[in-house]
């Protein structure tokens, strides 16, 4: 469980949020969602320690992230994984030497419990075989599962995802958002993904933290989503032309909702 307490963050005097108190559950995938510059990256970033808030709290189940001395914060970090927009790969490393790198830098494994290591990571993501290749012989779709094979390898207890989905089709957006919540509910990690995409969403938001103007404007969880009168939370759903015809289509035959 990770709790946000009373978060404000300035950056030269623009208060970027204004009190944001949200508790990230464990065993759940926890959205972060709102429109560009509601603040979600800063907020992910404050909660992974990128960023210090300007005042507020943020708990790593009883302990509070920015009092922990060296020792304590490293034991933090290694337990937290982290899959970056865009993806973050080594170009001059292979798979296999880029999902080895935190095990490199952090334990003294053996190079056989590496390699074990990164083979069972590859085969949890379904891509077996191709650790000797580089991240420019294999797709964006293929890239982002080496990515979460790298962000699982520490075994960690917290997960977080910037826009996992970004550039990413369709129907590969899915599996990584299945994959995703598979690897959540296996290891009851506590996930966190700062997203804006709708199906993810409606498909795997477990705990949604929706962000507008800084402010926390709703939460809930995805079946409660269509079912919500929150005028924000209803304007951010219908952003698009296409959801908006289907919004009207429902209202025009007598519903109120979807």
């Amino acid at each position: 469980m990770i709790r946000a307490e009373g978060i404000f963050k300035s950056f030269d005097h623009n208060e970027v949020l204004k009190g944001i108190d949200f508790t990230f559950e464990a065993s759940k995938t926890n959205l972060i969602i709102g429109k560009s510059g509601a603040g979600k990256t800063v907020l992910l970033k404050i909660l992974v320690g990128l960023f210090q808030p300007t005042t507020g709290k943020i708990w790593y189940d009883d302990k509070d992230f920015f009092q922990l001395n060296k020792a304590e914060l490293l034991k933090i970090r290694m337990q937290v994984g982290m899959l970056f927009q865009g993806n973050a790969l080594f170009d001059s490393m292979t798979v296999e030497e880029n999902i080895r790198f935190p095990m490199d830098m952090f334990t003294r494994m053996t190079e056989g419990e590496k390699r074990k290591r990164v083979d069972y990571c590859l085969e949890r993501v379904s891509m077996e075989g191709i650790n000797n290749k580089f991240p420019s012989e294999i797709s964006g779709g293929m890239q982002k599962r080496v990515g979460i094979a790298r962000a699982i390898v520490l075994k960690p207890k917290y997960l977080f995802a910037d826009e996992p989905n970004s550039g990413l089709d369709p129907k590969t957006a899915i599996t990584i958002d299945a994959l995703l919540t598979d690897i959540t509910d296996e290891n009851k990690i506590t996930t966190i993904i700062n997203t804006h995409d709708m199906n993810s969403v409606m498909e795997i938001g477990d705990n949604i933290c929706l962000l507008h103007l800084g402010k926390l404007a709703w939460q809930g969880n995805k079946d409660e989503v269509l079912e919500s009168d929150n005028e924000i939370l209803q304007d951010f759903i219908f952003a698009s032309p296409f959801l908006q015809k289907l919004k009207s289509r429902a209202l025009s035959n007598g519903g109120g909702s979807l």
